[in-house]
């Protein structure tokens, strides 16, 4: 686990995160902070474990801390977030001791976490299944991280309705 607690010690990632933390303090929507970064590890490792999925816990816990810590980047650029967190987990990750292999695992899962970008046939050649398994694990964790169906604020969110979590359990 020590790599995972260097990314969280690490000053770029420190920097974004703080920057994150306070653009949101008078947020109403769901954040973007550490709560919300371990939500979604533990339910990628809760999933991992009962779908037999042998995902390293490193891995994991790396691509939750590291999915949306570009946030910041994109409210200062217009830079999508998903590429901002890519981007800023290759640097972060090779600077914390990770494999060239992990790294990149890591930032595919990141750029595609969102959903909305669809492979093509030739792209989805681009991964193998333990890519497609940690992209898929990433983007369910994310969403059913949050807890839409208790949400105070959702006739004010702009979060598409098929994305909202609204159920407890499936």
């Amino acid at each position: 686990m020590n790599l995972v607690n260097k990314i969280w010690n690490h000053p770029i990632y420190q920097r974004e995160y703080n920057y994150i933390v306070e653009s949101e303090k008078d947020w109403i929507f769901c954040g973007h902070d550490i709560e919300h970064f371990l939500d979604v590890a533990r339910l990628m490792q809760i999933y991992n474990q009962a779908e037999n999925l042998n995902i390293e816990k490193n891995i994991i816990y790396a691509a939750a801390l590291l999915h949306d810590i570009g946030r910041g980047v994109q409210s200062r650029t217009g830079e999508g977030h998903h590429k901002a967190s890519a981007r800023l987990a290759e640097e972060i990750m090779r600077d914390c001791g990770f494999t060239d292999g992990e790294i990149d695992i890591v930032k595919k899962a990141i750029s595609l976490h969102r959903g909305k970008e669809k492979l093509t046939e030739s792209e989805d050649e681009n991964f193998n299944e333990e890519d497609k398994i940690l992209i898929d694990l990433l983007y369910r964790a994310d969403k059913k991280s949050r807890n839409c169906f208790a949400c105070k604020s959702a006739k004010e969110c702009n979060w598409p309705i098929e994305k909202r979590n609204l159920k407890i359990i499936d």
